[in-house]
């Protein structure tokens, strides 16, 4: 029996292998990722230096709150690059259209970009995401910049970070080398983003992705990853207690010497 599935409240965070933040409710999740990452941008524009991060759509809730702190502080984001963890495609395994509510290069830019002074914001070319037409662009692009300050993410069900899924046949360095590249979704994953997207429709949810390797996300210099759903509880405690291994690929992060996972106070609570 592994015993830290049934950590109460108390406990959860004691001798763990990746940092755990417990904070109160979502919002506070959120804000201080949103806080985190435009600290970070103030941190290197004051020493005249380039911000790249590595960022999500899912979490997304950080977003708005990003948005009101850069227009509130006229923080400027001329140098800083947003290099997104992936993308849906369609059977053709190309981008889905823009326009497509599941886009998330439309919803970077319907609820990121345009909403942010233009004054502000960065340039259309240092907004990134992984291509299937030109996959080697991501590694080219974080050696370019010199590397990836931060990456923020959440975890998926079965552990994956961006969509770099569990591989039980992988060895930990194997996966741990992993780059961009195109891939179906597991049917885990469909399944839990279907009740978000289409109230479980399963179908209607695309069967492939591109998305960054787990070696853009294990080289980066810190990562922040979120967590506030009620089944975050058991990936959480999965995450930093269980054993390292391409069956869960987050807890691959237990080996980054600079990493923390934020959660609410739900899912602090025991998963019984």
């Amino acid at each position: 029996m592994r015993e830290y599935w049934y950590m109460d409240e108390n406990e959860l965070g004691k001798d763990a292998k990746i940092p755990l933040v417990k904070l109160g409710d979502s919002g506070e999740v959120f804000y201080e990722m949103a806080l985190d990452m435009v600290r970070t941008i103030q941190n290197n524009n004051k020493e005249n230096k380039k911000t790249v991060f590595i960022c999500p759509v899912g979490p997304v809730g950080q977003y708005p709150i990003f948005v009101r702190l850069v227009n509130t502080y006229q923080v400027d984001l001329k140098n800083c690059w947003f290099i997104n963890m992936d993308e849906y495609l369609d059977d053709e395994k190309e981008w889905i259209p823009k326009e497509d509510l599941l886009s998330f290069r439309g919803f970077m830019e319907r609820e990121v970009y345009s909403k942010i002074n233009q004054n502000l914001v960065m340039p259309q070319n240092q907004r990134i995401f992984p291509n299937p037409n030109n996959l080697s662009y991501i590694d080219e692009i974080i050696t370019q910049l010199g590397g990836v300050d931060v990456c923020y993410g959440g975890i998926g069900i079965n552990g994956h970070l961006a969509f770099n899924e569990s591989e039980p046949t992988y060895s930990i360095e194997e996966f741990s080398e992993l780059k961009t590249r195109v891939l179906p979704i597991s049917k885990e994953t469909r399944v839990m983003n279907s009740v978000g997207e289409f109230s479980g429709a399963i179908e209607l949810m695309p069967k492939y992705c591109v998305t960054i390797g787990m070696k853009n996300i294990l080289n980066a210099k810190r990562i922040v990853l979120a967590c506030f759903r009620d089944w975050h509880r058991a990936v959480v405690r999965h995450a930093c207690y269980g054993e390292v291994s391409a069956s869960f690929p987050v807890t691959l992060v237990q080996n980054h010497s600079n990493a923390k996972i934020l959660i609410n106070s739900n899912v602090a609570k025991s998963i019984r």
